[in-house]
Parts: C-alpha cells; sequence; structure tokens
C-alpha cells in the first residue's frame, strides 16, 4: 500500500509543470500539480483528495541571452538579464473539492551588457492568492481521469519603480518592464487542467489566462495566455520512494504592454519551449522536483532580449 500512496502523490506534481505556467514575471508555482487541485493520496492507488496542509519552495531561474528584432535574431554587445524567482508556498485544502493556495515570491535580477555596467535588484514581488476545485474525477485502480478549474488574484506588493527606466538607462533590448518586481496592479488568472493516466503512463494539459489591470506609473501588462501539456511514465516504483518523468511542451503568449494607453513596441511574444522534468517522492510527504525549458520557438515585437533556458526545482511537503 505504502508502494500505491507514494505512485499517486507523485502524479499529482507532475501532472501539470506548473511552475512554467506564466511569463517570468508572474510565473507561480502549484503545490499539488494539477492547477492546484486538493487532492491526496488514497491506500487504493485512486488519487481520492484529503483534507490538509502543503508547504515548500521553489526555484525558478532564467537566463536572458539572445537578443531578437520582430522575431530575428540580432547582432549583440552581450545583453543579458539572469532572472531568480524564489517563492515560498502554502496550500491548504478545505475538503475534497477545493483548496487554497498562497505564493510569496523573492525575486533577485541581474543585467547589463558588454558596454554598460552590470546592476542588480532584489525584493519579494507580487503575491498571489489562488483557488481551485474539481469539477470531475474517475478514480480506478489502473486509471485516472480529473479535471479542474482554479481563480485567483495578485495583489500589488512588489516594487515596480523599474517601469520608470528610460530605454536610454538600460542595454538594448531590455525595458523596466523587464526588470520590474511588481506591476502596482491588482491582476485576475483563471485556468483549467485535465490529467489522465493508465497504469505507469499518464499524460496532462493546462491552460491559464492572466487579466491585467493598469498598474503603476501608467503602464498596463499586456494580458498572457499560457499553456502546457505532455506525456509521462513512472520509471521507478520502490516501498519508500518513486521517481516520474515528464516531457513537456509550454508555450506562452502575450500582446504588447502599453504606457497610458501607447503601445509598448517592445514587449509583445510568443514562445513555446520543451523540456524534461523528474519528479521524486518519498514515503508519501517529501516530493522534489527538477526541470529545464528550452525554446524552440520565439517570435517578439521590437527588440527584445528573450530567453535561453530556464531552470526549475521545488521541495514541497505534506502536514498530513
Amino acid at each position: 500500500m505504502k508502494i500505491l500512496k507514494s505512485f499517486a502523490f507523485v502524479a499529482l506534481t507532475v501532472a501539470s509543470a506548473q511552475s512554467l505556467m506564466a511569463c517570468d514575471i508572474c510565473g507561480c508555482f502549484d503545490a499539488n500539480g494539477a492547477c492546484g487541485m486538493g487532492i491526496g493520496p488514497s491506500s487504493k492507488y485512486t488519487m481520492e483528495i484529503e483534507k490538509g496542509f502543503i508547504g515548500g519552495v521553489a526555484e525558478q531561474f532564467t537566463h536572458f541571452g539572445t537578443l531578437q528584432a520582430d522575431g530575428h535574431r540580432i547582432d549583440q554587445h552581450g545583453e543579458f538579464i539572469n532572472s531568480s524567482m524564489s517563492q515560498v508556498f502554502a496550500l491548504y485544502n478545505f475538503n475534497k473539492r477545493f483548496g487554497l493556495q498562497l505564493n510569496v515570491p523573492m525575486i533577485y535580477r541581474e543585467w547589463g551588457s558588454d558596454v554598460m555596467p552590470h546592476q542588480h535588484t532584489s525584493g519579494i514581488g507580487d503575491v498571489s492568492l489562488v483557488g481551485n476545485v474539481r469539477l470531475y474525477e474517475r478514480l480506478q485502480q489502473n486509471t485516472t481521469l480529473t479535471w479542474s478549474l482554479l481563480g485567483g488574484v495578485k495583489v500589488p506588493t512588489g516594487n515596480s519603480s523599474k517601469l520608470q527606466l528610460s530605454d536610454d538607462d538600460l542595454p538594448q533590448g531590455i525595458g523596466g518592464h523587464d526588470l520590474a518586481l511588481g506591476s502596482g496592479s491588482f491582476d485576475g488568472v483563471v485556468g483549467t487542467s485535465v490529467y489522465g493516466r493508465w497504469h505507469r503512463w499518464f499524460g496532462s494539459a493546462a491552460v491559464q489566462y492572466a487579466i491585467r489591470t493598469r498598474g503603476d506609473f501608467g503602464h498596463r501588462y499586456a494580458n498572457d495566455l499560457v499553456w502546457n501539456g505532455g506525456p509521462g511514465y513512472y520509471v521507478v516504483v520502490k516501498g519508500d520512494y518513486t521517481i516520474a518523468m515528464q516531457a513537456v511542451v509550454a508555450g506562452e503568449t502575450k500582446g504588447k504592454d502599453n504606457f497610458y494607453g501607447v503601445a509598448d513596441e517592445d514587449s509583445a511574444e510568443t514562445m513555446v519551449t520543451v523540456g524534461p522534468q523528474v519528479n521524486l517522492s518519498w514515503r508519501n510527504k517529501l516530493n522534489v522536483q527538477l526541470a529545464a525549458d528550452l525554446p524552440v520557438s520565439i517570435d517578439n515585437t521590437g527588440e527584445q532580449v528573450v530567453p535561453d533556458y530556464r531552470l526549475r526545482a521545488a521541495v514541497s511537503w505534506k502536514f498530513w
């Protein structure tokens, strides 16, 4: 029974690769994995929901090192951004249908070029509170199918002062909206996800939409659509631990930001990434996630420094 409990628990966290689900500004780690679903393991390996608390930390590091103009790589002078987002999260499942998660991000960003000095900024980002509900479930010994919805709000707790920076003060392809720790706006998020399993094989798909409002200094980030999904397999199922691997394809598309209604030509992009994700669980309590995302297609407007890769890691602990 311990094997089956651990097996089911890993399914939850690996299911949707949620820490990629959003841009580097608004990324939000999901403790349960299935869009925040309050799902706990069962002795029958059917992923039944349990009341209880999950807490942990997540790290997302993104290196932006390629300068593009309207989707085409151009000559550059070492322009870069290194962005680290460390999140402390706490999820409480009230019952078998509903859970609520709080995310508190700590952000560090370094930027510069060969012709301009390197600089950095750090501090708390915008805190988010997200509720989630399971709408459908089919739970059997060898098969599982679930469908969930989420909705929440991001509040303006992060420092937005970098939004005031002029392009003349920054390296080519880098704007203040890339560096700000917060937006100064109250934003909404809605999403949905599905998860299916057959024996050791599983697959997931998720879509999330961020609804942005005008924030500080007249700046409004564009609404953001993100999605991901892919197949996976449990490669190790032992008494006290399991290892699962998933191939994740993800994408993001957003329009142009604006200042007081005037479009920022250097802000829209559409990106697709691929990469592996590995999850390890121990005794149905500890879960560790490691992942990498590599862009395969990036189309942008104007001049922007775009991502070369993203690394993700998370550790969570169940308190029941």
